[in-house]
């Protein structure tokens, strides 16, 4: 495990508080701005979660990346064996739950994040991929 990446084995709530404490890190080496790094942490408890609440074990898998025009950010990777999802379009509605939530963790993620991403089946497991880009001239600001 480096500054520019880590994967976090995902088994527990401390894994979830790990995962987003390390985002966390990361995200101020690039400077994003201390709203831009809560907004990431959240977005990393809700797809973490998931990940305990419905699969039991996955990882999260952090990387810097850089865009075309220079800019950093942090990827983030959620990965899962579960038991994937029926039907995404649905999980992506605010108040849909099948695990008793509030059916606000993929959607409100969602909102959190330049870029979302989701691959997931039935029986297949799910990766849902966040991105969230420094913002130009942060920096300076």
């Amino acid at each position: 495990m480096d500054e520019h990446s880590a994967v976090i084995p995902i088994e527990s709530d401390a894994d979830v508080v790990t995962a987003r404490q390390r985002a966390r890190e990361m995200a101020g080496k690039l400077e994003l701005t201390s709203t831009d790094q809560t907004l990431l942490a959240t977005a990393i408890s809700e797809v973490a979660r998931n990940i305990t609440t419905y699969a039991v074990r996955g990882e999260v898998v952090l990387d810097v990346v850089r865009n075309s025009d220079g800019r950093e950010g942090i990827k983030v990777v959620a990965r899962d064996e579960g038991p994937g999802i029926d039907n995404v379009e649905l999980a992506l509605q605010d108040g849909y739950t099948s695990g008793g939530g509030l059916g606000l963790g993929l959607p409100g993620a969602r909102r959190l994040v330049d870029e979302f991403d989701i691959e997931t089946a039935p029986g297949q497991g799910t990766t849902v991929t966040l991105v969230m880009w420094s913002r130009p001239n942060a920096r300076a600001a």
